[in-house]
């Protein structure tokens, strides 16, 4: 399926406010941040990975342009969704130990778990400096939404992080955990043009219901892509989710079954030490065996309908609406 076309129309209205908005920060921060975002310096490494797959901003664009408003009005509330999802990613590498992000190092196997700490302490500031440069009604309505959005994002790590020391996780735990730190930040993003546009309460309400279906949908498709992604395409090793013992979607519906799968699997995770590729592809064998990956695929699915009903009898755009859906599909009808 080809990238719907909203996703470079967006990045040629946001990447130069965004630079824009890097630029501000210190020198010392300046470089790590550039280089997490895959903007060339003269001493770092050239990367052709840029600066991800552009969804949050192209949703942010389309709920402005939803209300019957220029795409151009939502790019402050793009922008700070963008830097709180990348600081969420220069933190999440570090706790994760994860050395390749976009088919490069990481930032704090680049520059050192300080600096990258330090820089994603900072993308994280910068985006309410963003929004609130003119403090208008709207806009901090925006930032104020953005708090409660970033608070369950990581309320959402915290427990991600906490099913660590977990033997058994259910589905609907999973689930809870992903729409916290996936679907918050995404249904902020498909809605903060509408509320930087002062739209009626219904139209935002909808988009933000939208935009958390639609998280759960891509991070459905995400843990599909941890575990049975190729390298190629997702710059991490194949089976990753699984040497890190993650307890993505997948692993929680075999360890929901208490059954012959889910002990097998289990004592994979309980293993000491590191788990070897064998240990990798024989968890891998479990999970499929067990319907895991069928089973989120259906997930998956399951959300994307759900994010376009929401949108579906609402009073908005009939072009943006589509757009939405096309984005929707294309973000859940990725390569598995």
């Amino acid at each position: 399926m080809a990238p719907p076309a909203v996703l470079e129309r967006a990045r040629l209205l946001v990447e130069p406010a965004m630079e824009a908005a890097v630029d501000r920060l210190c020198v010392e921060l300046r470089l790590p941040s550039r280089y997490h975002f895959g903007w060339t310096e003269a001493d770092v490494p050239p990367s052709n990975a840029g600066s991800g797959k552009g969804l949050r901003p192209a949703l942010a664009i389309l709920s402005a342009e939803a209300v019957g408003a220029p795409g151009s009005t939502a790019v402050p509330g793009a922008v700070a969704t963008e830097l709180v999802h990348n600081f969420s990613l220069v933190h999440d590498d570090i706790i994760d130990g994860d050395t390749m992000r976009r088919h490069r190092p990481t930032v704090w196997s680049t520059f050192g778990v300080e600096d990258a700490v330090i820089s994603g302490d900072a993308l994280h500031n910068l985006a309410y400096q963003v929004l609130l440069d003119e403090p208008t009604p709207e806009r901090v309505s925006a930032a104020t939404r953005l708090a409660a959005a970033t608070a369950a994002m990581i309320a959402g790590q915290a427990a991600d992080m906490a099913f660590d020391d977990m033997a058994d996780i259910d589905l609907e735990a999973c689930l809870a955990m992903e729409a916290d730190k996936t679907g918050a930040l995404l249904g902020y993003a498909a809605s903060v043009g509408a509320v930087l546009v002062g739209a009626p309460g219904d139209q935002v309400d909808a988009l933000e219901a939208y935009g958390r279906e639609l998280g759960l949908a891509f991070q459905a498709v995400d843990d599909i892509l941890g575990i049975w992604g190729d390298p190629a395409v997702t710059g991490k090793a194949v089976g990753n989710d699984l040497r890190e013992r993650k307890k993505s979607m997948p692993v929680a519906f075999v360890l929901s079954g208490h059954d012959e799968a889910s002990d097998r699997l289990r004592a994979i995770y309980a293993m000491d030490g590191d788990l070897t590729d064998a240990d990798v592809a024989r968890a891998t064998v479990v999970i499929e065996a067990a319907g895991g990956r069928d089973r989120t695929v259906a997930e998956a699915r399951l959300h994307l309908d759900a994010a376009l009903d929401s949108v579906a009898d609402v009073d908005l755009g009939d072009t943006a609406v589509a757009e939405l859906a096309g984005l929707a599909r294309f973000v859940a009808e990725r390569k598995f």
